[in-house]
């Protein structure tokens, strides 16, 4: 679904895109990996997932003039290691744990 401009101000993700690891392709792709004795996590599970976040993502910013809030729910994006490479895949832009900046910056762009 492509809602450019004011139309679309938040995307809220609840939680990381991760693949479910009992999914039958997803799975006979890990012991792929792990036969090759590579780490699944690494090499599949959390590229993917990047992938996906960054594609929600996308689906804010369409275009240059295009302004919103990404909302990320998901605490491990925080607490864990791997949540610095989901933050360093985005696209340049503020990143904040503060409410009252993203009522401020809704507050400055308000839809139409």
């Amino acid at each position: 679904v492509d809602v450019p401009g004011k139309a679309l101000q938040c995307v809220i993700i609840t939680k990381l895109p991760f693949s479910v690891p009992n999914e039958p392709a997803v799975e006979a792709k890990m012991e792929f990996l792990q036969a090759q004795n590579k780490n699944p996590f690494l090499h599949y599970q959390l590229p993917q997932a990047i992938i996906l976040l960054k594609q929600g993502f996308g689906r804010l910013i369409r275009s240059q003039e295009d302004k919103g809030v990404v909302v990320i729910l998901d605490p491990r994006l925080k607490s864990r290691s791997y949540g610095k490479m989901f933050l360093n895949s985005l696209p340049q832009c503020e990143i904040t744990s503060s409410l009252s900046k993203v009522k401020e910056f809704m507050k400055a762009n308000p839809m139409p």
